[in-house]
């Protein structure tokens, strides 16, 4: 990880500029930036987008966004000076051209000294097009860094990942291209690292001797809403494992670095991910569920099934909801399953870790052979983030019976006002050319290998859809991934 600096100048180029992502967040991100004093005055945006738009109308939708997600605006039309609107096709390379004088025109005007980063916030289609205009048009012939930034999906398989990465490469190294996970922005998961590596009391018992199982959750009570379209060709299994669960997994698994320094943390993740048992279609049947939600009742609302959103086939065989037990095949965790879980229109909006250890070797504390609880970390990502330890006490009575007793620490409200957006965290990471908290092609490679076996498999039979009633925690079949191996799922555990 490497020390952070707040005076670096840069040409931000945003494709997609006019997009729900870009108002949403990288707008807000970067003004939040510029009011912290993490941007100086050499730095310029420029928003690409296909409308006839005037810089001044630009500006005021921008401005309109940034004041509906951030509360303090007070330096807001100083940093929109610094806001430019240019209208491109990007499928068109002779557009490019232009482009290259705006950004030439820029560079002198606010002394960017050659830095450019280009964010892609675009549509998959569009990453090797514009990757390859950007080379031939020259705005990557520059004398400062240049810096690609990409959302995911990155590929829909092993395959177009690969096609893809190659046509990238052509243009960029891959220590320029900056594959964004959001959920590695996060400041809880950021914080898995900290906890394992700067607590005495973790990193000796992080290892199959003292851990029975660790459990990674991700779910949704919202439903795919009007991505119907994009989830129909993704479903859980490439928007969410694919992804953020194997990262967080990676993150849990990973051994310890010789440094903070992001290639020799990346090295410990690929590492971890390359140790994932490569799964045979016997183990996939066994070992992951699919699962669709049904109609149901969420918050008093009725809500529709997956197959009656928009742009959802009838019969459609995506899956809303995947679960998987993984196995990690090296000398650390031999034996302890990870399990996953994302799902979307269940019961609760959660992201958590549980570490569960494994029981002491002989209960001496019993009333009529009662069992001890488990201890458990429990790492709550979203929406209370914090961390809590969950151990058994005597009882404040007579005799011997124990309670479990909770030890929590929560992000305070003053905490949570200073918390920065991922996609906050990112992009001052991106700027500074720290790339641990992005995705590595050979971390991306892992993945799909994994991730491909599983669909593989998947492709050969057909689900029996909806399977799941929204407002649930999923399929019983996601119990019973558990319940074979005398686990549970801890659910509503804080």
């Amino acid at each position: 990880m490497n020390t952070k600096n707040k005076d670096i100048p840069c040409l931000i180029t945003i494709f997609g500029a006019t997009g729900d992502l870009s108002h949403r967040k990288l707008f807000p991100s970067l003004f939040h930036l510029y009011q912290q004093e993490n941007l100086n005055e050499q730095v310029a945006i420029i928003g690409i987008g296909r409308r006839e738009l005037t810089n001044d109308d630009f500006r005021s939708q921008v401005k309109s966004s940034i004041q509906e997600h951030v509360k303090d605006t007070k330096h807001l039309d100083k940093f929109m000076e610094h806001v430019f609107y240019h209208k491109h096709d990007v499928s068109d390379e002779a557009s490019y051209q232009s482009l290259l004088e705006v950004s030439n025109k820029l560079d002198t005007e606010f002394n960017l000294n050659g830095n450019r980063l280009f964010y892609l916030a675009m549509a998959p289609k569009f990453f090797g097009v514009i990757s390859d205009y950007l080379k031939s048009s020259g705005l990557t012939e520059t004398t400062g860094f240049k810096r690609l930034v990409i959302e995911k999906p990155f590929g829909s398989d092993l395959a177009s990942a690969e096609d893809l990465n190659e046509q990238l490469r052509r243009s960029f190294k891959e220590e320029e291209i900056y594959r964004i996970d959001h959920y590695l922005g996060k400041d809880m998961v950021q914080n898995i690292e900290v906890l394992r590596f700067a607590n005495a009391m973790f990193e000796p018992l992080w290892n199959n001797k003292y851990i029975s199982n660790i459990q990674v959750t991700s779910s949704e009570v919202l439903g795919v809403e009007d991505r119907g379209g994009y989830y129909e060709s993704s479903g859980a299994l490439k928007d969410m494992v694919q992804n953020h669960m194997l990262q967080m997994v990676a993150l849990l698994a990973m051994e310890a670095p010789i440094s903070l320094h992001s290639e020799d943390i990346r090295a410990e993740k690929v590492k971890a991910l390359k140790s994932l048992r490569k799964l045979e279609p016997e183990e996939v049947r066994q070992n992951f569920v699919r699962g669709q939600y049904d109609e149901g009742v969420i918050q008093g609302q009725k809500v529709p099934k997956y197959r009656g959103e928009d742009r959802v086939a009838e019969n459609s065989t995506t899956p809303t909801f995947v679960a998987g037990k993984l196995t990690i095949d090296n000398f650390r965790w031999a034996g302890v399953p990870f399990y996953i879980r994302t799902g979307k229109r269940m019961k609760s909006k959660t992201i958590q870790v549980v570490v569960e250890f494994k029981e002491v070797p002989m209960n001496l504390y019993y009333e009529t052979d009662k069992k001890l609880d488990s201890n458990l970390l429990v790492i709550n990502i979203q929406p209370n983030e914090g961390v809590s330890l969950h151990l058994n006490a005597k009882k404040n009575v007579q005799g011997i019976e124990t309670e479990p007793v909770q030890l929590s620490y929560a992000m305070s409200a003053q905490d949570k006002m200073n918390t920065v957006d991922a996609y906050e965290n990112l992009l001052f990471d991106c700027l500074n050319g720290d790339a641990t908290n992005f995705t590595h092609w050979e971390e991306l490679k892992s993945t799909w290998k994994f991730v491909d076996a599983i669909q593989e498999e998947w492709n050969q039979n057909e689900p029996e859809f909806p399977n799941y009633e929204s407002g649930s925690n999923g399929p019983l079949d996601s119990d019973l991934l558990l319940s074979r191996d005398g686990f549970k799922w801890w659910d509503d555990i804080h």
